[in-house]
């Protein structure tokens, strides 16, 4: 028997993946994930029931190391445009804290 270790994207992709991507393009969205505000996430990550305290822990500690291993989970589904508006949106934001300019 195999057994498959799901990783945090993984996690969230099978969660969120589909209906971040049906929801059309959030900047607001990319802006709370950039600066850390994840607490929406979270807790439906906790809510759901399906993972230990252990394993919603783990996943929130890689989120908040890296915010962008959340957003890269949410769009697991997104077509090409979409991702790229995305993570272009993401780059202009690095860029504004760069330059030290507030979203």
């Amino acid at each position: 028997m195999n057994v498959v270790q799901l990783t945090t994207g993984d996690v969230v992709a099978a969660m969120f993946s589909l209906d971040f991507v049906d929801g059309g393009f959030r900047r607001e969205a990319v802006e709370r994930i950039h600066r850390g505000a994840i607490d929406e996430w979270v807790s439906a990550l906790t809510g759901s029931g399906l993972f230990s305290n252990r394993a919603v822990a783990d996943v929130v500690r890689a989120w908040r190391d890296d915010p962008r291993v959340l957003l890269d989970s949410l769009l697991a589904e997104a077509d090409p445009v979409t991702l790229e508006r995305y993570r272009s949106a993401w780059y202009e934001l690095d860029a504004l804290v760069s330059y030290g300019v507030a979203a």
